[in-house]
């Protein structure tokens, strides 16, 4: 990793003008409130693409081709993120896309890079419906053949994993909060579906929501706490989500809030201070060097980027190891041609070693009544973080010596 280093900073759209190049474009929100899932998932990816183009690029029949970066921004809005996506169907020779967060900004976009046939790997986040449109509906079809593909914990383990903390906890009483995005609905309704599945064990008294920048939560949260909820189960982005920390701790309603992994964005952890301590969440990348793989990255990503911390560990992890997938797929099709890609894509024949697994089959053959078919992620790769003093650590000691025994020799 450190020859990578000297020339991760000279990744940028204009980096690699030469023909025979490996065009991929890396999209997301680097700027605004989802800035911090954005830009980590984007410099993951950055530190792969220049591993690999330091070791030569990636060997695509006779040649070693480099990996040429196509950069855009977002900026969390559905409508420029419809426009990009279209830009990019458009564009010449534009082997895949790499990137995203927001729900909203996938549904508006992905549509145009299914039509023209260019992969794509959704990374670090987006909601369940990012996935579940393309799936078969009563009267309409979902599409035969599918070029989106999600590196991500989806929501139904996360939703599942929430419940179950919350039952484990032997609570009975919760309220649940989310934002009123197509992510907060999304998981709102997962929540509500694993509640049912798991037996009703929980009573939900109160389902309260909050617009984008809203900074008072004050109402919500008396409801919450008049009507005896034992913890706030919870789906949003870091922002508000401290506000709602913050309010909480200024009203005295000390309960537990469980929610989705954006409860470890920077801007959550930093803005809730020590009233974040003991927020929960499910996790695919804990910043700790607890394997030699993950010290290396970490230390990778730190330097190259001059931080002490990662702002979303999550959304670098998944953005490295996405590219690391890609890489395979295109070796494997021996081609840049997008189509043959989402085909190796479906059909990995070789493991990929990345920081967070042993990437084995992560995709299947797409089948338009499974939406597992093209999610990478399974339960055994996703575990409990817990805030403790401005760090997300490992909620359960038993997940960390799980995942250290990995990098045993």
């Amino acid at each position: 990793m450190k020859r990578l280093l000297g020339l991760l900073l000279c990744l940028s759209a204009t980096q690699v003008l030469a023909a025979d190049t490996i065009k991929l474009a890396l999209t997301g929100p680097y700027s605004g409130g989802s800035a911090p899932m954005g830009v980590s998932g984007r410099d993951g990816s950055k530190l792969a693409i220049a591993e690999i183009n330091a070791a030569g690029g990636i060997q695509v029949g006779k040649k070693k081709l480099k990996i040429e970066v196509i950069e855009r921004d977002d900026e969390a809005k559905n409508e420029r993120g419809a426009l990009i996506a279209q830009e990019l169907a458009a564009m010449p020779g534009l082997s895949g896309v790499i990137g995203s967060v927001n729900t909203g900004v996938v549904m508006a976009g992905d549509k145009h890079l299914q039509e023209k046939g260019i992969t794509k790997i959704i990374t670090p986040a987006a909601g369940s419906s990012s996935m579940t449109q393309w799936l078969d509906r009563p009267g309409v079809p979902g599409p035969k053949q599918l070029s989106i593909f999600r590196f991500a914990a989806h929501d139904g383990i996360q939703a599942a994993m929430v419940v179950e903390e919350a039952v484990n906890r032997k609570l009975t009483k919760v309220a649940i909060f989310a934002d009123a995005t197509n992510y907060g609905a999304s998981g709102r309704d997962d929540m509500l579906d694993q509640i049912k599945k798991q037996g009703n064990k929980l009573e939900v008294v109160a389902s309260e929501k909050w617009a984008i920048g809203d900074k008072d939560m004050t109402a919500q949260i008396l409801k919450a706490k008049a009507l005896g909820a034992q913890a706030i189960l919870i789906w949003g982005i870091g922002p508000e989500l401290a506000a709602i920390a913050n309010g909480m701790a200024k009203l005295g309603f000390q309960v537990p809030l469980i929610g989705g992994w954006p409860l470890s964005m920077s801007n959550f952890v930093d803005n809730a201070g020590a009233n974040g301590n003991g927020a929960l969440m499910p996790q695919t990348f804990i910043e700790e060097p607890i394997t030699p793989r993950a010290k290396a990255f970490i230390e990778a990503y730190h330097k190259a980027f001059g931080v002490t911390r990662i702002p979303s560990p999550v959304s670098a992890a998944q953005g490295y190891d996405a590219v690391l997938i890609f890489a395979a797929a295109v070796k494997q099709a021996g081609s840049t041609n997008s189509l043959k890609i989402r085909d190796a894509l479906e059909d990995l024949k070789q493991p990929v070693d990345g920081v967070i697994a042993l990437w084995k089959k992560p995709y299947s053959r797409w089948n338009p009544t499974d939406v597992t078919t093209h999610e990478a992620f399974r339960r055994e790769q996703t575990i409990m973080g817990k805030v403790q003093d401005g760090r997300v650590v490992f909620a359960n000691e038993a997940d960390k010596a799980r995942l250290a025994r990995r990098g045993a020799k």
